[in-house]
């Protein structure tokens, strides 16, 4: 009889991953980084356990936008009060504040649990190249 074996929280190994998004897509590339943070890339996949990797995002200035979506894809958010309906284009949230835009993406992609914040705490996004995780030695990963 076979066993089955699931990793515990204490014996899930994290590393540290460097992804660049120059010239890439931005859906393609959320949802690569989405799979980074669960732990879907990795053998020891549990689905109620955080195995995930943490993320460290570079050049989310230059990330693509296909078609339309600079102009046409809009984000909502609200203020709270009566007609605070405040909405910002894709293409003007770029250019503006870069990462907010990879993080809204990576968590549109990630379940809706509780484990969804604590998912996203380990996700570094940077518009620029430099970041201070050097410290970590973060892998390169292709997406």
């Amino acid at each position: 009889m076979q066993k089955t074996t699931l990793v515990t929280k204490e014996g899930a190994e994290r590393n540290w991953v460097l992804v660049d998004l120059k010239d890439k897509a931005l859906g393609r590339a959320a949802t690569c980084i989405a799979n980074i943070l669960r732990g879907k890339n990795k053998v020891r996949f549990t689905p109620h356990i955080d195995t995930g990797d943490f993320v460290v995002a570079i050049n989310a200035g230059q990330v693509k936008l296909t078609g339309k979506k600079p102009t046409d894809k809009i984000y909502y958010r609200h203020t709270g009060f009566p007609g605070g309906i405040k909405e910002v284009s894709a293409g003007r949230l770029r250019e503006t504040n870069p990462p907010r835009l990879i993080e809204r993406a990576v968590h549109g992609m990630l379940p809706k649990n509780r484990m969804n914040k604590h998912l996203l705490r380990k996700l570094h996004v940077y518009a620029g190249s430099e970041h201070p995780h050097a410290a970590q030695k973060p892998r390169q990963v292709q997406i």
